[in-house]
């Protein structure tokens, strides 16, 4: 039974990429984190892309080799095949995008983990699961890792996998070149290409550039150099040409490279070609493993490439299969893809690091409410919000689809505990009932200091507005949010959108759509909505059509509660809860107001406030289920 479409096999690594452009690698300040290794960025393009992927390597027994793990998983990537080295660190490399010619980028690999990967760690079981693997030149270089991968190419031709090579030649990785020099591409070897031709007969499909069918063939003309590769190999072989694209020779070759079999190209800007090669060979790889004739094929892999090279990053600028299909479908509208709004919308919205399809949250984001209590302090409300922690954990026991909403402000130590616990977490940046609306003092007047947040944490934003508010409110507001939203995006974190027109003016059924689609109107897209309940189906109908006509991949809604009683929030759970966009809810005061004005006076215990709250939040939690169960049946 073939589960898997693919396994890559090779190199792992964490890519520290210099934040900077158009600095020296000595001058970057700062650095964006990203899954790196030409077979890691393949495994996950082609999850993108909606294939069943898989990857063989070895990590570090540490936060980096954690970090490349739990990415992979996000990504979709099966890591069955993903060892864990106990004496060696994961492989690091330092990139910087110079200009539109130089990537300067240092290897840090020396005795790395994935360099130790050995024939023990490739199981035959795990290789008669796959319709191909895909394999790159790096780990041909040394003894031990060309044995692993001979065995596995073995043994998928053993079990009828398709077997593809992408030459994926650095120099620097063959002991060919000084650490400094890791952006070189090309150095003569014989060596090298004495080694690459005694593989080259296992592929059925072999992927390079020119240099890199140089170094395969052993001659710097590259027609001299393909034919020489056909002489010990009946592989197709595509040849990638840049701006011009690439060529595709699945029989003899031809006297010129014009003569190959090509693929529709793309106008676009260059503005980063690492990690280009890897994007390129996961929209190749869907077209080969899909049955598309290789035009279909190139054309596929030229638009992964167009989206690498236009983007920061290598796997982060990789497409989904929705967002290639409308590229493919609409075109290039601007050469410079990262520039284009709608396109961006769509990468951001279905490459989301998580997407979740239930949310019961527990809101102990409250500020003003908590300090109005007598004898409240931002200590004893910090630790109050602890407990409201531990009830939520309580009631989660690990299980997904149970979050919260916390400040940072008076519940920071709560929000830092809760980190890393597979919790949904919202974190206000409003200021207490603000109107115009403004933010709390910690976000900054540049917004700054949404970089210092976990990237798990979702802003949420609350504001009270109206459709019928004057222009010069609506105007203020929105620019605030304007702003906001863009920050959001340039520090990867998603954004909750909070409206609440009640405590503005009056509403009726077609309020909160005419309110969400003023946002659309403005370009904010939030990832959520919170929302107050409504209290009729056509309310809620106008309120989903709203969001989903103008974006199809939101994550949804979540209600709030407004301080209602559970029988009241039961009445509007059970409406709500026939429509699929709304999630779940964020409910706060219904669960912890008594107990937090009884906790502050003293009037009981840590164990029985947090047993309380359990309580109280498993029971609001039943009455959700009970509801959207009733909408299923």
């Amino acid at each position: 039974m073939k589960t898997l479409d693919t396994i890559t096999i090779g190199r792992s690594s964490v890519d520290l990429y210099g934040a900077q452009i158009g600095g020296r690698l000595e001058d970057m300040a700062s650095f964006q984190k990203y899954i790196g290794g030409s077979p890691t960025n393949i495994a996950a393009g082609t999850a993108r892309l909606g294939l069943k992927s898989a990857l063989i390597t070895r990590v570090g027994d540490e936060h980096m080799g954690r970090f490349i793990r739990e990415e992979l998983l996000r990504e979709g990537v099966d890591v069955r095949g993903v060892k864990t080295d106990p004496q060696r660190l994961t492989a690091l490399v330092i990139l910087g995008i110079r200009d539109e010619t130089q990537f300067p980028l240092i290897f840090y690999r020396e005795n790395c983990a994935d360099m130790a990967l050995c024939e023990d760690d490739i199981d035959e079981s795990f290789i008669a699961e796959t319709r191909s693997l895909i394999v790159t030149g790096t780990h041909l270089s040394h003894a031990n890792t060309e044995a692993a991968v001979l065995k596995a190419l073995k043994l998928a031709r053993k079990h009828g996998a398709k077997t593809a090579l992408d030459i994926d030649y650095r120099p620097n990785l063959w002991g060919l070149a000084g650490h400094g020099d890791g952006e070189s591409r090309f150095i003569e070897s014989a060596a090298v290409t004495a080694k690459l031709q005694s593989s080259l007969h296992y592929f059925d499909l072999i992927v390079g550039t020119e240099e890199e069918f140089h170094i395969a063939g052993g001659s710097t003309d590259t027609i001299t150099a393909l034919k020489a590769v056909r002489k010990v190999s009946n592989a197709t072989l595509v040849c990638k040409r840049g701006a011009a694209g690439a060529a595709a020779f699945d029989g003899a070759i031809p006297d010129s490279l014009d003569q190959g079999q090509t693929g529709p190209g793309f106008p676009i800007e260059v503005f980063n070609v690492l990690g280009a090669g890897d994007g390129f060979m996961s929209g190749l790889t869907k077209g080969w493993l899909d049955g598309e004739n290789w035009p279909t094929a190139l054309k596929y892999a030229n638009a992964c490439g167009a989206f690498a090279v236009s983007r920061h990053g290598c796997t982060p600028a990789y497409p989904s299969l929705e967002e290639l299909n409308f590229f493919l479908e609409r075109g290039v509208k601007t050469p410079a893809l990262r520039k284009d709004a709608e396109l961006e919308q769509i990468h951001w919205s279905t490459n989301r690091r998580k997407q979740w399809s239930e949310v019961r949250a527990f809101a102990y984001d409250h500020r003003s409410q908590l300090e109005e209590i007598p004898g409240a302090n931002p200590e004893n409300i910090g630790r109050f919000k602890e407990l409201c922690l531990e009830a939520t954990i309580s009631v989660s026991q690990g299980c997904e689809g149970y979050g919260l909403l916390c400040d940072n402000r008076l519940g920071k130590s709560a929000l830092h505990k809760a980190s890393g616990q597979g919790l949904w977490i919202g974190r206000p940046v409003e200021w207490p009932g603000s109107r115009p609306l403004t933010l709390e003092p910690e976000i900054g007047p540049d917004f700054g200091g949404l970089s210092e947040w976990a990237l798990e944490d979702v802003v949420k934003v609350l504001c009270f507005c109206h459709p019928d508010d004057q222009p010069e409110m609506q105007a203020q507001q929105e620019a605030v949010i304007t702003r906001l939203f863009h920050a959001c995006r340039r520090n990867r974190l998603e954004m909750l959108l909070e409206i609440i027109p009640s405590k503005v003016g009056p509403v009726d059924d077609f309020t909160n759509a005419k309110l969400i689609s003023q946002f659309y109107d403005i370009g904010i897209y939030p990832d959520w909505w919170k929302l107050e309940p409504m209290q009729t189906r056509e309310a809620w109908a106008a309120t989903c059509d709203a969001i989903t006509s103008r974006d199809a991949h939101t994550q949804g809604i979540v209600i709030l509660g407004l301080g209602q009683s559970e029988a009241e929030l039961a009445s509007s759970f059970k409406l709500a809860a026939d429509f699929p966009l709304v999630k779940g809810f964020a409910v706060g005061r219904t669960i912890h107001a008594d107990v937090g004005r009884q906790w502050i006076a003293g009037q009981i215990d840590d164990a029985t406030a947090v047993a309380t709250m359990a309580e109280n939040f498993r029971r609001l939690c039943g009455i959700w289920d009970a509801a959207r169960a009733g909408a299923k049946a």
